[in-house]
């Protein structure tokens, strides 16, 4: 039975190729028949668990409900996609993301797998406020440049506005913090006056090299923490 839920769930999960948008495209007709087999495995398997535990213990465990949860959903995206497409419209699979759950709740996952899942989760109240720290700078950063380069009528080299749409300075500013797009976000701003390159320095040096390092040191810190505490093997 542990074989046979970990081949459902790695099939599941392997769908993701196959389904529009695909590596390696397959009809509609046979991705929804292989979802739907998963889908009632993993339901049959759930209510396997509920024959062999007491009623209360089973919902009160989380995770059997997270199980159905992410079963509805993905019944529900499934039906809502192909009715969609009957009708030639244009939509996407949604409940993808849900997918990872059936891994994580299961009881055959290894304790390794959840713990590591608590661990994050636990970890993830405690960066909020560093996270919020740095979209507060690069949303000033955003706003400074927008208004040192808004009003200029710069080109970027394929011709386009630059700099003159906030949000889309929110994403090149935001990309510019993996250092992705170095230097060519700033080369307009650099032609017109090499100056300006002193605002990428600093935007640089503020939110790669203080904000990331630091995002980075907390986020490992309070992981390590989580998972120290926790008892080996523990369920919730």
């Amino acid at each position: 039975m542990r074989t046979a839920t970990y081949f459902f769930i790695f099939l599941n999960l392997s769908l993701a190729l196959f389904e529009e948008p695909a590596v390696y495209p397959l009809p509609f007709l046979a991705t929804a028949v292989l979802e739907v087999l998963c889908l009632l495995v993993f339901l049959g398997r759930l209510t396997h668990f509920a024959k062999v535990t007491l009623y209360n213990v089973f919902w009160k465990d989380t995770k059997n409900i997270c199980i159905m949860v992410a079963i509805l959903l993905s019944l529900t995206d499934l039906a809502i996609y192909g009715v969609l497409r009957l009708y030639d419209v244009r939509s996407i699979r949604w409940s993808r993301i849900v997918r990872p759950i059936f891994l994580i709740n299961f009881a055959e996952s290894r304790q390794q797998i959840r713990r590591a899942f608590r661990s994050i989760r636990n970890t993830l109240p405690e960066i909020t406020y560093v996270f919020l720290l740095f979209m507060f700078s690069l949303l000033m950063f955003s706003l400074m440049a927008l208004k040192l380069f808004g009003e200029r009528n710069l080109q970027t080299a394929e011709g386009l506005p630059y700099f003159r749409n906030y949000l889309e300075i929110v994403f090149d500013l935001y990309v510019l913090v993996t250092t992705a797009n170095s230097p060519d976000v700033m080369m307009p701003a650099f032609d017109f006056s090499s100056w300006y390159a002193l605002f990428f320095i600093a935007f640089v040096i503020v939110n790669t090299y203080i904000f990331m390092s630091l995002f980075l040191a907390v986020v490992y810190n309070n992981y390590k923490k989580h998972l120290k505490v926790m008892p080996g093997g523990a369920c919730d």
